[in-house]
């Protein structure tokens, strides 16, 4: 069980540019209307505590039900909002495929072992935003997990 602490700290430490491309990508994609018009500091703001801290977010010590918790708020709070759901289930993954590419463009997949650590990251940052979409919607559907 280990996570390319490398890869991860990489992500993190970008989470800066990860941001402002996510931001620059969400606000004119045609599938997120309501984001085009929303306070763009705020999207950043919400973007970036997710690139920042996703070793935190994926590490095996953070449980299913801290993830259902903030999800589910954050879906309650983008429906007030006035966002739609699938809106938001394609920010989420909008924010997922950022991580990836930031992993295939500078993560040094060199060796099998490199690219290893590499899969072994995609399957727990897939892992987490499958769960963070998941309770998104509930949350979005004023339900509980």
């Amino acid at each position: 069980m280990f996570i390319s602490e490398k890869l991860v700290k990489m992500i993190e430490h970008d989470a800066d540019k990860l941001s402002i491309k996510w931001l620059e990508d969400v606000r004119k994609r045609p599938e997120t209307p309501t984001y085009h018009t929303f306070e763009p500091d705020e999207l950043y703001r919400r973007v970036h505590l997710v690139y920042s801290q996703l070793g935190k977010w994926i590490s095996y010590e953070t449980s299913k039900d801290d993830i259902a918790a903030h999800y589910i708020a954050l879906g309650a709070q983008r429906r007030k909002e006035g966002f739609a759901l699938s809106e938001v289930i394609y920010a989420l993954t909008l924010s997922r495929r950022y991580i990836w590419l930031k992993v295939l463009s500078d993560g040094f997949l060199d060796t099998a072992l490199d690219l290893h650590k590499a899969m072994e990251l995609n399957n727990r940052v897939i892992l987490f935003f499958d769960r963070a979409i998941y309770y998104t919607a509930l949350g979005y559907e004023n339900k509980k997990g």
